[in-house]
């Protein structure tokens, strides 16, 4: 049988170089649409088990899914972590050519990772693009609009008028964010986004959130949600040593709507605050405390997700 054929593609706005980890040299096509049909043949030919991209602003995607729609499995890697891989494999220098093939060497390993997806950044179609594009703005919006309060406290008088016409007019933006949001949820998501809602905290700017930049969200299980979004505790020990357990990475985005979700459902919901309670009794920090109530509640919303069930405060309770 012939050795398995494994592609890395270094992405840039206008340029795609390709590696095959088999071959030394890489080559180059263009980052539109003739270029990609034509990588698509290339690849088409060689058949690859595996076909490894890096997120790249969006720079990536028609290629990926262009790749996709072909049959060929398609991932697209988070850039933070090729470059560890890259690092471990001793490869410090970077260019276009040598990221190509620690990508490709990057498949090779991946293919063979029994938990490979938790490495995968899922490729939106156009509904999730819309919903992706629809949660950024409004994030954008919300960042702008809490700027400008904040210079208000400082500003002389001759600048207020301004700021007071900037806030009321960011304001107005917002509530028909909000309005496209709802009505975007509304149309292709109703049954899961009313399921979600039903949990104490948990509001349709959560909700938003969730169904944009964790689609996969009732597809794992617990624990392999709760790593994704980086709300589970990693071990540092070594030898005798025995490090305090923290969360690292995941999807920042995810974590703080999740967050302030969590700090309403311990001080409204029995459930998430008794929980809560319990931890602080049994001697853990607040800090602490309150990851533990944010992965309790991302499991809550990931078994509800899987089984389009409802918030049942006797379930979740025991």
């Amino acid at each position: 049988m012939s050795e398995p054929v494994f592609i890395g593609i270094d992405v840039s706005s206008q340029t795609l170089e390709v590696a095959d980890a088999t071959r030394p040299e890489t080559w180059q096509v263009v980052n539109d649409e003739v270029g990609i049909a034509q990588l698509v043949q290339q690849l088409g030919e060689l058949a690859p088990a595996l076909i490894v991209l890096e997120a790249t602003g969006g720079y990536e995607f028609e290629a990926a899914c262009a790749l996709q729609a072909t049959g060929l499995s398609v991932a697209v890697v988070n850039p933070r972590t090729a470059r560890d891989f890259a690092r471990a494999m001793g490869a410090l220098a970077k260019t276009d050519a040598l990221d190509a093939r620690m990508l490709a060497s990057f498949a090779r390993v991946l293919h063979q990772h029994p938990d490979r997806e938790r490495f995968v950044k899922p490729l939106a179609d156009a509904e999730l693009q819309r919903l992706q594009a629809l949660v950024l703005r409004r994030r954008q919006l919300v960042q702008m609009l809490t700027s400008e309060k904040l210079r208000m406290r400082l500003a002389h008088a001759a600048a207020r008028p301004s700021l007071e016409r900037t806030i009321e007019f960011l304001k107005k933006e917002l509530a028909d964010s909000d309005t496209d949001v709802a009505a975007h949820v509304q149309q292709h998501h109703a049954a899961l986004a009313a399921a979600l809602t039903s949990v104490p905290g948990v509001g349709a700017a959560s909700v938003a959130v969730l169904l944009a930049e964790l689609p996969e969200l009732g597809k794992l299980d617990r624990r392999g949600i709760a790593a994704l979004v980086g709300v589970a505790p990693l071990n540092r020990d070594s030898g005798k040593m025995r490090g305090q357990r923290a969360i690292w990475g995941g999807r920042h985005d995810v974590r703080r709507a999740l967050y302030m979700a969590t700090l309403v459902a311990v001080r409204r919901c029995s459930v998430f605050q008794a929980f809560y309670e319990h931890l602080i009794a049994s001697g853990k920090r607040k800090k602490v405390a309150l990851v533990a109530s944010m992965r309790k509640l991302l499991t809550v919303l990931n078994a509800i997700a899987k089984h389009g069930s409802r918030w049942n405060p006797m379930l979740h309770d025991a």
